[in-house]
């Protein structure tokens, strides 16, 4: 039988539940412990889909074509394997699976509650990847802060389980804040004990405390925790902020968190955990040979959540490169023709990143051009991708009205337009393009030799799509479809002939990046962008290392 780890967080929110259970998750998985990680939400959404980036930060999608937490993002970062519908679940996903039953008479005419429909409903989906023989520790992180309104029937659950289950398969670990006041110089645990209060009012009692901190718990603090919040000394775990998540792993590993929880759950028989792999990863981005620097151009700026997985990629690919990669911001609502050249003439690459609606969309086109003109390593993802065929269709074709069905319905030239299936939808979540796609790459291209083969998989999200009346048009000119949907005929990829690198992509390769396994087009497009550098600053007699 699986064995269930609950992750809980208390004081404050953004705490950094998901890294924690990630971290756990990977120590347990080197010492050979088959884990997986699942998140549950608060929110009353039935999933991120229809949220503002600047409300819930990225939508991360799965290969089966869920729109999930960001979290899951990092779970599949952190472990190399795919999450997938069953791993993000909502309070609105749980209301609307027990508001069905009701309908559906499966509840006999009862009155149906908060306990037991609710509790039992999300009681299921906890249990629910326990039942695959495939994993023997099952994570779950509980989203929102305890004593939220929202919180309290996964609370509840939660209570119900560790009374239900055997002893020892079951264990809660609670993420609190040490905070620290400067002015009298103590860490102060008064916010942790009152946490820890409120989630032992509502009946559930941490077996582990993991502190977030900004200074180190001394023995007399951790005994004063223990003591207070009827926890073994033992299991009171000092998190110290960290230069990156990728360190967590290394730190709760000092900590001993694997440790006091193979010890809770009776799991023997596992040696020490491996991690050479992620050590190797850790020294090539904390010792960099040398720097560049890309602009990310995209309309979410402000919020670093907004591109989550686009930031974590250029960390996988600049550690592979052994470069550091800086990452300079360039709001695309603020780029014109004169200023274009100012914005952009001191990076090493540009990055086109994907979104919805009509602003900041000239910007981006304009910042396209300038990459075109200027050989500037080029890298467009989806709505990226679909500004660099505008780009093209009126700078180089000359049909100067071209654009997208999305941005202007009544173009003469819809170079982008809607996908065919998506015409006649009217709701708007869950009913993209979503999951996972099989691609076919044109041999000889630019894009076989990043993937070193023809034949790939990515994940999509997306309505509307290359207007392939204009692909002969396009490919005479010197842009090419290098990468089509095999059953559809769907563009994919894009490249420009006669250019350093430029590429265009129509799915996600972000979302399949790892710390084990980076992303192709996100390897390939550093290397470029280092060459870039290098003969820039070459050309200049100067020298840029590390």
């Amino acid at each position: 039988m699986a064995k269930y780890i609950f992750v809980t967080g208390g004081v404050t929110s953004s705490l950094g539940k998901g890294i924690i259970a990630a971290s756990l998750a990977k120590l347990l998985q080197a010492r050979g412990i088959r884990c997986t990680i699942q998140k549950f939400d608060p929110y009353i959404n039935i999933d991120p889909g229809t949220l503002n980036p600047y409300e819930h930060g990225e939508c991360f999608v799965t290969d089966d074509g869920a729109e999930t937490d960001l979290d899951l993002g990092h779970y599949e970062r952190f472990l190399n394997i795919p999450t997938s519908q069953a791993n993000n679940v909502t309070t609105g996903k749980i209301y609307q699976t027990v508001i069905n039953k009701e309908r559906a008479g499966e509840f006999l005419g009862k009155t149906v509650q908060v306990v037991p429909h609710i509790t039992d409903e999300i009681k299921r989906r906890m249990l629910l990847l326990g039942k695959d023989k495939n994993f023997d520790v099952i994570l779950t992180e509980l989203g929102g802060t305890v004593g939220d309104i929202e919180s309290l029937p996964f609370v509840e659950a939660v209570r119900q389980l560790t009374w239900e289950l055997p002893e020892e398969d079951v264990m809660v670990i609670h993420l609190t804040l040490i905070p620290y006041l400067k002015a009298a110089k103590e860490l102060k645990t008064k916010p942790t004990q009152h946490s820890v209060k409120m989630l032992s009012e509502n009946g559930v009692h941490p077996d582990v405390l993991v502190c977030r901190t900004e200074e180190p718990l001394s023995n007399d603090i951790k005994k004063k925790i223990a003591q207070f919040c009827n926890v073994k000394t033992e299991a009171v775990i000092e998190a110290m902020d960290a230069s990156t998540i990728y360190e967590v792993p290394v730190l709760m590993l000092r900590e001993k968190l694997d440790l006091i929880c193979l010890k809770k759950l009776n799991l023997t028989g596992y040696g020490e955990p491996n991690l050479d792999k992620w050590k190797g990863f850790l020294d090539k981005l904390k010792y960099p040979k040398s720097k560049i620097t890309i602009g990310l151009i995209g309309k979410y700026v402000e919020l670093q959540d907004a591109y989550k997985s686009i930031l974590e990629s250029f960390i996988h690919a600049g550690a592979m490169n052994e470069v550091k990669v800086n990452i300079v911001n360039v709001h695309s609502e603020f780029i014109t023709a004169e200023n274009v050249a100012d914005k952009l003439e001191l990076l090493d690459g540009l990055l086109v990143a994907p979104g919805f609606g009509l602003r900041g969309i000239e910007g981006k086109i304009i910042a396209v051009k300038y990459a075109r003109e200027n050989k500037l390593p080029f890298f467009g993802i989806c709505l990226g991708m679909q500004m660099a065929v505008i780009e093209f269709a009126r700078n180089v074709l000359g049909l100067t009205d071209a654009h997208s069905t999305e941005m202007n319905p009544n173009t003469t030239n819809p170079v982008i337009s809607m996908m065919e299936e998506q015409k006649k939808i009217t709701n708007m979540g869950g009913t993209m393009r979503l999951g996972s796609y099989p691609c076919t790459i044109l041999p000889g291209s630019l894009a076989e030799s990043i993937y070193h083969g023809t034949e790939i998989n990515e994940r999509h999200r997306h309505r509307y799509e290359f207007n392939n009346e204009y692909l002969e048009q396009m490919e005479s000119a010197g842009l090419i479809a290098s990468g089509k949907n095999p059953a559809t005929g769907l563009v994919e990829i894009v490249e420009l002939k006669d250019h350093p690198f430029f590429i265009g992509v129509q799915y996600h390769p972000e979302l399949k990046s790892t710390v084990e396994a980076p992303a192709p087009l996100f390897v390939s497009f550093i290397a470029a962008a280092k060459e870039y550098s290098e003969v820039k600053h070459a050309s200049k007699g100067t020298f840029v290392n590390s």
